[in-house]
């Protein structure tokens, strides 16, 4: 959970100014979208999570 946190505060919550709390909601899910299904990972080979998973199967 740290590295998430981490990663989450320096490729997304430090970058922006948000204004409202809807804002950063919106910020946070499609970051957990993106993090979960497009970020390549060095862990997975430099796959997406998705792709890893895909060829995996």
């Amino acid at each position: 959970m740290e590295n998430f946190f981490s990663h989450f505060k320096s490729e997304c919550f430090n970058r922006y100014t948000f204004r409202t709390s809807k804002e950063v909601k919106y910020a946070v899910k499609r970051y957990i979208q993106f993090y979960n299904q497009q970020r390549f990972q060095q862990k997975l080979n430099n796959l997406s999570p998705y792709e890893y998973r895909t060829q995996a199967a």
